[in-house]
């Protein structure tokens, strides 16, 4: 299996928390009540369009988060060639 990164776009962000029950291990809600992808060391990455690897363990949820997600906010792409997975460019 190819690797998928993730990223959230705030903007279109709901703060319904659906990614946050999918993978917590991946998102989590700052101050401002939207939801964030966090580093492999647990940091959230506040700076528009960071991205993350998904962990392999946590590919369903990421792309499960991504595709149940109300705000349609949650981008999964495949590393190697940047082609959506899940979210609101896939097909």
């Amino acid at each position: 299996m190819s690797a998928l990164e993730v990223w959230v776009d705030q903007d279109l962000c709901t703060g319904d928390g659906l990614c946050v029950q999918y993978a917590p291990e991946v998102f989590e809600f700052d101050v401002d009540g939207l939801a964030y992808v966090k580093g492999p060391d647990g940091e959230l990455l506040l700076a528009p369009g960071s991205r993350v690897d998904v962990p392999e363990h946590l590919r369903l949820e990421v792309i499960d988060a991504a595709k149940e997600c109300p705000g349609d906010c949650i981008h999964v792409h495949r590393a190697a060639d940047d082609v959506p997975v899940a979210g609101p460019n896939a097909d």
